[in-house]
């Protein structure tokens, strides 16, 4: 993130969104909104506002599980390191502005909307972990039970806790933690895709940290399958076995708590014994691997892009196989988990691949396209807008002069509106009704000729 701040050729908009977008491949518009810090350029990140700041909120970085104050920096690395008022806490006492050396606080600063012109575009939009539902698997009902990304912020150095494992219900290191494997993937009823062994690997990781903290702690994994499928993964799943990580095939059958001591006893049954042995366990710490979902942000920014999006709610790439970098709309590229749950290194990969393909389209100096395009016929068009209306590219408006019009640059040619249309006024070039019928009778013609039956 330091580099890229630093770099010359790199413009970065942070605390920002897309609001809007126009044109196409080489000719994009992008409106952005930037939204008001409250602090200008001058702002160090010194920390001294901080201190005098008497408004609290939870952190957000830290899963609500430290505080911060209404004037604070997103995390100890961000890019700009420059302070941010978050004016819903903020009781304008004015301490913050007082103390500032730099005269950096500035409340009267507003949001901003501009627009800046791009050749390509890189979606990056990340991913957000499943959040259960209240109750399931004891979430939200008991304090012990808590998701992956809270034993993340727990262990580490910089967390709230400063990497000391605690229980959130007494502060107690625990001496048995379980690790639930696939909570709301590979489920019909939440979602039914694996998040790509991701989930799998963490919870090796954190096990081997507990591990590590404690050789003492009882860790149990329970899985339905070990998904370790990446070079080094399966000795490294091996190693955590090695270190006393213990492996239960089952899944969860039933979560209750002891009120007096707030363990939690679990039932399982173990699906490779060979009675398959069903019994109750106590643990002082459940620790749910939820599955990955595309960000909650970019439903809102997908209004804007208009990208066609897997049932998973993850984006479409142009080729499931073949080329899983680009999107249908030509200058858009993919980077990362909002194409889909994949690791580090998986999403690196993709990054690079996205960088090379814009980078090959803008330094061509022209883009040329296959005209597989609708088309509409002026006579037959009854201006009905049902074309329009259906397009998911926006790429047909309707006039009374020349009915359905068809913008050949974002246009797809996905036939959707020949569907649609009841006049048969708009078709699909190279497709259309009379071309399979010439191409059947030809076909037809030559069995004849060959002495075939038709």
């Amino acid at each position: 993130m330091l580099e890229t701040q630093r770099s010359t050729n790199i413009e970065l908009f942070t605390l920002a969104e897309v609001t809007d977008l126009q044109g196409y491949i080489g000719n994009f518009e992008v409106e952005i909104l930037q939204h008001a810090r409250y602090t200008n350029q001058d702002c160090n990140g010194c920390g001294a506002c901080f201190d005098v700041c008497p408004a609290n909120a939870p952190s957000e970085f830290d899963q609500g599980m430290g505080p911060r104050k209404a004037i604070y920096t997103s995390f100890a690395q961000a890019v700009p390191m420059q302070a941010q008022i978050d004016m819903d806490v903020c009781i304008k006492c004015g301490n913050c502005e007082v103390v500032c050396e730099l005269t950096a606080v500035n409340f009267d600063q507003q949001d901003t909307k501009f627009s800046v012109k791009v050749g390509g575009i890189i979606m990056a939009t990340g991913w957000d972990e499943y959040e259960p539902e209240y109750g399931y698997l004891g979430y939200g009902k008991f304090e012990n039970v808590i998701t992956q990304l809270s034993l993340e912020r727990m262990l580490a150095p910089n967390g709230p806790v400063v990497g000391h494992l605690h229980r959130p219900s007494d502060g107690k290191p625990p001496e048995s933690v379980l690790f639930v494997q696939c909570v709301g993937s590979r489920d019909i009823n939440r979602n039914v895709y694996c998040s790509s062994g991701v989930c799998c690997m963490v919870s090796i990781k954190n096990a081997k940290l507990v591990k590590g903290h404690n050789p003492s702690t009882e860790v149990v994994v329970a899985y339905i399958d070990i998904r370790a499928a990446g070079k080094g993964y399966e000795e490294y799943y091996a190693a955590s076995r090695r270190e006393g990580v213990k492996y239960i095939r089952s899944k969860v059958g039933r979560v209750r708590e002891d009120p007096k001591t707030g363990n939690l006893k679990v039932v399982l049954e173990d699906t490779l014994s060979p009675d398959k042995t069903i019994r109750e366990y106590e643990f002082d710490m459940l620790v749910l691997s939820a599955a990955m979902l595309p960000s909650k942000t970019f439903g809102k920014l997908n209004k804007v892009v208009n990208l066609s999006k897997h049932s998973s709610g993850f984006l479409k790439e142009f080729h499931q196989r073949l080329n899983t970098v680009d999107t249908d709309v030509p200058g858009i590229a993919l980077a990362g988990a909002c194409h889909g749950p994949k690791a580090i290194s998986e999403t690196i990969m993709q990054a690079k691949g996205a960088a090379s393909s814009i980078g090959k389209l803008l330094t061509n100096g022209e883009y040329r396209i296959n005209l597989i395009r609708a088309i509409s016929d002026e006579e037959k068009c009854s201006r009905c807008g049902m074309c329009a209306a259906a397009c998911p590219f926006e790429a047909i408006k309707i006039t009374r002069e020349e009915g359905a019009v068809v913008d050949n640059i974002l246009c797809r040619g996905c036939g959707l509106c020949a569907a649609v249309c009841p006049s048969e006024a708009i078709t699909v070039r190279y497709y259309r009704g009379d071309q399979y019928e010439n191409l059947i009778d030809a076909m037809l013609e030559d069995a004849l000729k060959e002495g075939g039956h038709a």
